[in-house]
Parts: structure tokens; C-alpha cells; sequence
């Protein structure tokens, strides 16, 4: 695996591969991966001539700044598990490197998604995710942009950056990968203490006993239950809410038909853990 740590010599390199007319498929992270990570990774080895990604922990999507300071660092595990799984190109960047001194942030027009849950939950946090990856785009100039589901509202924001930027990137977003308990995978779960751990499996829990339980009509009930089962073990909830998988509309009152998707994001102790389940398709 190659690692590149400047703009300006991994942006030659992709010149190169160009010319040559290879498929480049990409996959970023803020590091600290995990095998919903690897499984991005494999997933664009086995679909592109080459596979790049990216470990860049982005400091303008954090709307906490104590959060930013806690997120887990393990460059060294991460290459280990990089090369094990083939990837062919690592760009690591510094800060300076993606966002040169005077960098002015732009404004992304991205709706309604920047207004509901994770936009309501954190303001601004969707505006650095669209700021780095419009960046890492222009870098790397991938055919293939690998997403996880889990980030359910990332990967429609990222679907509305691409058409408000017209980048001819198609992304391709991956079924959450989970532990054996249920719990989705995630950077953050590196934070949970041992009993906290535990606890953790309840979102999924919670989605479990919703999809058991949904039927047509009004959805606040369900919602309400589903809210105090994390609260009585030891969550505090931000969310637990139903809405439209296709535009994420919230929806109280569901007609039996329309795709639904159910979304959770809760912390426990002071690790904020988010989660989703496709109800209807």
C-alpha cells in the first residue's frame, strides 16, 4: 500500500492513474476503522481496477469540541488492517493539507436534511462533512464513493452534495456491518466502557422491538415506547423517529406503504451513539 500525506503528490499519482483509465473506488474515514470499514474496502477492491482511502479526522464537522479531542486515534492499527485487506492507496493528510491557510468554508444549499435530526441535533456538523468530502473529491476523482448505511442521513447529504457540485462520483452505500449482539460498528464505540458496552446492544433492541411492533397508522406510540426503553437503561435520547427512506420526511402517521426507515441517535454516558433500521422497502 502506497501512503501519501500531500495533496500535490497523491494528486499526481491519481493523474497517472487516470491516463490510464483505471476505476478508482474510495473510501474515506476518519480512522479508527473497524470491520464495517474493511468490508467498504473489500467491497471496492473486488469493484475497481484500485481502491483508495482516506484517514482524516475533520475538525470543521465537529459542532463539540470536546468531542473532536476524544475521537480515537490508531493510525498504526489502521494501516495494519488496511494492507491486510488490500487497499492499494492511503492519502493522510494534515490539516493544512486539506483546508490551506486561508480556506473559506462554503455554504452548501442542502434543504430540508440539514433541518431534522442529526441537522437539528448538530448545527453546522453537515456543513464540514460536505466541505471535506467536496475536497477529498476533487483529490482523489473517484469513479466509486463507499458509504455505510448507519450514517443514514450522511449518505443522503452526500447524495445532495454530488448533484448541487454536478461530480460524476456514484456512491454506493453498504448494508451496516454489526457485532455479534446487534450493536452497529462504530469509531465511537471504542469509548464505551465495559458496563456502558453492554448497554449499548439496547438500540438495537429498540429497533428490533419497533419492527415487531410497526403497523399502519400513527406512529407516536411507538416512537414514545421506544424512547423510554433506552431512557430506562440509562440512554439519553436525542431522537427515536420514523421517517420517509427516500427524502427523510418525518412521518407520525404511516399508510402502510411508503418506504420507512426508523432512526435512533442517544448518548450513553458521554459517547453519542446514532443507529437506523429499513422497516419498509
Amino acid at each position: 500500500m502506497i501512503i501519501y500525506k500531500t495533496v500535490a503528490k497523491i494528486a499526481a499519482f491519481i493523474r497517472v492513474q487516470n491516463n490510464s483509465r483505471l476505476n478508482i473506488g474510495f473510501v474515506p474515514t476518519m480512522g479508527a476503522l473497524h470491520k464495517g470499514h474493511i468490508s467498504l474496502i473489500e467491497t471496492a477492491k473486488n469493484e475497481n481496477d484500485l481502491t483508495v482511502s482516506s484517514i482524516f479526522v475533520n475538525p470543521t464537522q465537529f459542532n463539540n469540541a470536546s468531542d473532536f479531542e476524544k475521537y480515537p486515534i490508531t493510525i498504526e492499527a489502521d494501516i495494519d488492517q488496511l494492507e491486510a485487506a488490500g487497499c492499494d492507496v492511503l492519502f493522510l493528510p494534515s490539516v493544512n493539507e486539506i483546508y490551506p491557510p486561508g480556506t473559506v468554508a462554503p455554504h452548501y444549499d442542502l434543504g430540508y436534511l440539514e433541518t431534522v435530526l442529526e441537522g437539528k441535533f448538530r448545527p453546522g456538523h453537515y456543513q464540514g462533512v460536505c466541505q471535506v468530502v467536496e475536497r477529498l473529491l476533487r483529490i482523489v476523482e473517484p469513479d466509486k464513493l463507499y458509504l455505510g448505511q448507519k450514517d443514514y442521513q450522511q449518505c443522503m447529504v452526500l447524495i445532495k452534495l454530488l448533484q448541487l457540485k454536478k461530480i460524476n462520483t456514484i456512491i454506493q452505500i453498504e448494508t451496516t456491518i454489526r457485532e455479534n449482539d446487534g450493536l452497529a460498528m462504530s469509531s465511537r464505540n471504542a469509548r464505551l466502557n465495559e458496563q456502558e458496552r453492554k448497554h449499548a446492544v439496547k438500540i438495537f433492541e429498540t429497533l428490533m422491538m419497533v419492527k415487531k411492533e410497526l403497523q399502519p397508522g400513527n406512529l407516536e406510540p411507538l416512537k414514545q415506547k421506544g424512547a423510554e426503553f433506552l431512557n430506562r437503561h440509562q440512554f439519553k435520547v436525542d431522537y427515536v423517529e420514523f421517517a420517509d427512506a427516500r427524502n427523510l420526511q418525518i412521518i407520525d402517521h404511516w399508510d402502510g406503504n411508503t418506504p420507512l426507515v426508523v432512526l435512533i441517535a442517544a448518548y450513553l454516558g458521554d459517547v453519542r451513539l446514532i443507529d437506523n433500521f429499513m422497516l419498509a422497502q
